[in-house]
């Protein structure tokens, strides 16, 4: 399937490095940026129909709406209710890709469509039933941001969507504001001069997570912070160093068609572009390599993994930790990869399996109940605890509406200390503890580590087994790895060390 990434709206601005637009310059159409949807389309490959002659016959439009209203009405991941849907229809490579671009366009760019839909609507903006508002903004995503959509296929196919779902009362209320919007797109609302507004409108991000970034960043880093998330990044892939190396896996990748260069500063990274879903390529399918982003991969780069080593990864799904960790090990040695679910341990073991990691074992276990025939047993135990997920915004833009206040994170913030504590009774004298998340607030980090070492007084700091100068600057055994400095998924990682008994 074709990446389609022609269809986002250019001014002259280079495709690589997509900015956001400011109120300043929208006056301008010339001069208006585009936003781009998270992901990559070519990634959400469809697969053939069920076999039901009526799902075939959905719109991406309307398959796109249908996604959205699981998000905003039944609290849906946008990625799972992506993969869901196009498996149920036989959309063709173009269509996919632009019910993906709609899907994530709309929820990246939420705030700002609605702000400037209300401008133009004689009604109560959010008084409308769900369904209407998310018409409007698929409409407006595409007049706003698709440049290979007209205007009036934008306004037209939205006045249907509207009939098809029932809504033939308010068709007029949609023709005549994205009309409205059409008419006007030079001459949009200028944002809020406060920045925590202005900001939150720009990014579609909550007032209060914008002001938790501003008080860790300063403004003008967070809208880096806030910009970088609207970035597409590429797909990062690690090679399986038991398999093949990072040369000749590269090699086989771009003999098969695929955009293909190594990471700038981690070895055996490699990252893909426009590839299409690499997960069904060969080199895939025979085991030489998996997905993961470097800040994960990082994790076992930094605790020092060694060959021979006992490893429990307490909280393993979907199971990249194990993988890189079993790889440093030269697959000798012993993992246990854990988790609650049983459909994930599956999952992990059947990558395991793929990539010939046969020192992986999965075990059911929940990460804050203590097994006593584990403890003090290994080597090294992997705490990557249950987190906000506020460092993979780029990844998962939903994200950012699942919560309305730090209150509603404190429940998480005692599970990472309750999951922390107990990871700490199966490390043996000696070993090390690896505390890591995909979160970047203090709160869900070192706040926790730093109140685990002053309980704990066995447990120490430990400086990484690895170093990536200009790259990683941290305090002691910690670091924090964000978008806009490191091209990677905002990440936590820090290594402490168990005082060998006298």
């Amino acid at each position: 399937m074709n990446n389609n990434n022609n269809n986002i709206k250019q001014n002259g601005q280079p495709r690589g490095n997509p900015l956001k637009s400011t109120r300043k310059t929208r006056g301008n159409p010339a001069n208006i940026k585009p936003r781009p949807a998270f992901g990559n389309p070519a990634n959400m490959k469809p697969r053939p129909a069920s076999g039901n002659p009526e799902q075939s016959k959905k719109s991406a439009r309307e398959i796109a709406l249908k996604i959205l209203l699981d998000c905003h009405g039944k609290g849906a991941w946008s990625d799972a209710a992506l993969r869901a849907e196009l498996a149920k229809h036989d959309l063709s490579g173009a269509d996919a890709a632009l019910c993906v671009r709609i899907v994530y366009g709309v929820l990246q760019s939420q705030f700002l469509l609605d702000y400037d839909l209300k401008n133009f609507c004689t009604r109560d903006f959010h008084k409308l039933d769900l369904t209407v508002l998310d018409i409007l903004r698929i409409g407006a995503y595409q007049i706003l941001f698709l440049d290979r959509v007209p205007d009036r296929a934008a306004v037209n196919e939205s006045v249907n969507l509207a009939k098809k779902h029932g809504y033939s009362s308010a068709s007029g209320l949609v023709n005549a504001v994205l009309r409205k919007l059409s008419a006007n797109r030079d001459d949009l609302p200028d944002l809020p001069k406060d920045d925590i507004k202005s900001l939150s409108i720009e990014y579609s991000c909550p007032e209060w997570m914008v002001a938790r970034f501003i008080k860790s960043l300063g403004t003008d880093e967070t809208r880096e912070f806030l910009k970088s998330c609207d970035v597409i990044p590429p797909v990062c892939i690690q090679t399986n160093w038991i398999k093949t190396n990072s040369e000749n896996l590269q090699a086989e990748l771009r003999a098969a068609g695929m955009d293909i260069t190594s990471h700038s500063w981690l070895a055996g990274c490699l990252e893909a572009r426009g590839t299409g879903n690499i997960t069904q390529s060969k080199a895939f399918r025979d085991g030489k390599f998996f997905v993961q982003d470097p800040a994960a991969r990082l994790v076992t780069a930094l605790g020092g993994v060694q060959p021979g080593m006992r490893i429990l990864d307490i909280c393993a799904a979907p199971g990249g930790k194990s993988f890189s960790a079993a790889i440093d090990a030269r697959n000798q040695g012993e993992i246990i990869s854990c988790d609650i679910d049983r459909r994930k341990l599956k999952f992990i073991q059947d990558g395991a399996s793929r990539m010939g990691l046969n020192m992986i074992k999965t075990a059911r276990a929940d990460g804050r109940e203590f097994h006593p025939e584990w403890e003090k047993r290994f080597d090294l135990v992997i705490a990557d605890v249950p987190c906000s997920g506020f460092g993979i915004l780029r990844k998962k833009p939903d994200i950012r509406y699942k919560y309305h206040g730090m209150d509603d994170l404190s429940g998480l913030f005692a599970l990472q200390r309750e999951i922390l504590n107990n990871a700490a009774s199966y490390v043996k004298p000696g070993g090390k503890l690896i505390y890591s998340t995909c979160s970047i607030l203090p709160e869900e980090n070192e706040r926790i580590t730093d109140a685990f070492l002053k309980r704990r007084p066995e447990f120490i700091p430990r400086d990484f087994a690895a170093s990536y100068p200009g790259i990683i600057n941290h305090h002691p055994g910690q670091v924090t790895l964000w978008p806009h400095r490191h091209g990677t998924d905002g990440f936590y990682i820090r290594v402490m060390k168990k005082i060998p008994e006298a």
